[in-house]
């Protein structure tokens, strides 16, 4: 894969915000990534594998994104019908990204195939705010040693740490 420097792009919100809340003193190098214009998850599957093999000490990978995008769905009053789309997608991420019990050879085949899950494309009708997981998980390829539920807008949504 190329990669460039573009030195006139600011840093995104997705990694200006954490850092100001976790480093606020801006006393960290930092080197911003960005997702691959064509958002193919096993793209993005393969740069969290390249970034493992870095074999760089104390080094801290950040995927900020959400497990739940659905702007017009935040805005939109609950139905019977949303509420289950929204838990259906976070159990099967929660299972894909935390289970013991599958291989990592499947839990990347359900990664790269996200958009088959249940209701998928009402969570996220654009893949590019779960696509950071996808590279944070190829970095450990492993499960999650831990999975954070929260609620945000009155919508599930999960972090997960490897």
């Amino acid at each position: 894969m190329n990669s460039s420097l573009d030195e006139k792009r600011g840093r995104d919100h997705g990694v200006f915000i954490p850092l100001k809340i976790m480093y606020p003193d801006a006393d960290i190098p930092c080197v911003q990534l960005s997702l691959l214009n064509n958002l193919d998850p096993a793209q993005h599957i393969k740069i969290g594998q390249l970034i493992q093999e870095l074999n760089y000490d104390n080094l801290l990978v950040i995927g900020s994104g959400f497990s739940f995008h659905n702007m017009k769905a935040f805005f939109t009053p609950d139905t019977e019908q949303s509420i289950l789309m929204n838990e259906s997608f976070e159990k099967w991420l929660l299972d894909t990204c935390s289970s013991t019990d599958i291989s990592e050879e499947e839990r990347t085949k359900r990664l790269i195939h996200w958009a088959d899950a249940p209701a998928a494309r009402f969570c996220h009708p654009r893949e590019e705010h779960l696509l950071p997981l996808h590279v944070c998980y190829s970095v450990a390829l492993s499960a999650c040693s831990e999975a954070f539920k929260v609620t945000i807008l009155n919508k599930s949504a999960s972090m997960y740490l490897w």
